[in-house]
């Protein structure tokens, strides 16, 4: 049996991650729940939102699969997600996206976001200026090496045939520039695999026009930020779309859509994000055939299109759409 840390998050969060781990248990993944608090239920009771118990826990066992959390406006983190990426240098955020059947806007899609996890905009740093405010931007060539090595490793690893660099070099001539010389530069020690770069805006561009001729794709931290929901969106929505926080020791699983508090409690939530975040978790700590037989439980309930739930245009509930995915196992 393999631990794992279970954050329930709040919103549609306690909900989601209930159905997931019914269809864990249903499909064998033999895996132990060590469940804590994180989020907005964490902040009412204790007055944090990530309590020092829930970040040694992490730290202990290392990984982590995460509901939805609401961080609340003008008190706390700034973000929750971006907190614990900076604690455990989750410096990967990996956004694997393919087309289902029935469901996707755009045929034959098959994209893999790799996106820094760690600095750019998102350190948060903001200044007073005269008449406004302005932000700093940072982008470092250690941060910039590792996440562009990984990109071309996972496409080695996972016989892929192109990564693209995002980037606006034109105007952001340092810091963009950076990334983009080193993409090119480590390129060279991939010969096998064909390397591109793009501008941010064309490639926002090419996405919807042309979304099937790109493969992996690797980008700062704010451009992969907006790519990542932009490629959601050709394959169904972020209901359908998981994320993995990924660094040396510690890994973190989890939906990257929001808690959606008007639906809480209505049962009526879709676990299918979440639940392509397990079957992530489940290929990182080796339980491959286990995420292999609920990938395609997945593709075959949202295929038959019978039961699905109303962000999908159906009218199932939580429950009932668990319940198919648990037949199609």
């Amino acid at each position: 049996m393999t631990d794992i840390v279970l954050l329930k998050g709040d919103g549609i969060g306690p909900e989601i991650v209930d159905s997931v781990c019914e269809i864990l248990n249903a499909a064998g993944a033999d895996l132990v729940y060590h469940t804590y608090d994180i989020g907005q239920t964490s902040f009412e009771k204790t007055g944090k939102l990530i309590p020092d118990e829930t970040l040694e826990a992490i730290k202990k066992y290392k990984v982590a699969l995460k509901g939805p959390v609401t961080t609340p406006i003008g008190k706390g983190f700034r973000s929750v997600n971006v907190y614990l990426r900076l604690t455990f240098d989750l410096y990967v955020n990996l956004r694997p996206v393919y087309s289902f059947k029935n469901i996707s806007t755009y045929p034959n899609v098959d994209i893999v976001m790799v996106r820094e996890n760690t600095e750019d905009l998102y350190i948060g740093e903001e200044y007073e200026i005269e008449n406004g405010f302005e932000a700093k931007k940072r982008i470092t060539l250690s941060a910039t090496d590792r996440i562009i090595r990984y990109a071309f490793e996972y496409a080695v690893r996972n016989n892929r045939k192109k990564v693209t660099c995002v980037h606006k070099a034109n105007i952001l001539k340092k810091t963009d520039g950076l990334f983009l010389a080193r993409f090119k530069e480590i390129a060279n020690e991939f010969p096998q695999i064909e390397a591109e770069d793009k501008i941010i805006d064309n490639m926002c561009m090419q996405l919807v026009m042309y979304p099937q001729k790109y493969d992996v794709v690797v980008a700062p931290n704010l451009y992969g930020d907006i790519l990542s929901d932009l490629i959601a969106g050709l394959v169904g929505g972020l209901g359908l779309v998981a994320g993995a926080n990924l660094g040396k020791e510690v890994a973190i699983f989890e939906a990257v859509h929001g808690s959606a508090p008007d639906i809480a409690g209505k049962g009526i939530a879709n676990p299918i994000a979440l639940l392509q975040a397990a079957v992530m978790m489940l290929e990182h700590i080796g339980k491959i055939d286990v995420a292999n037989k609920i990938k395609t439980a997945i593709i075959r309930t949202l295929k038959d299109g019978k039961c699905l739930t109303q962000d999908l245009n159906g009218t199932a509930t939580t429950k009932e759409l668990t319940n198919a995915i648990i037949r199609n196992l």
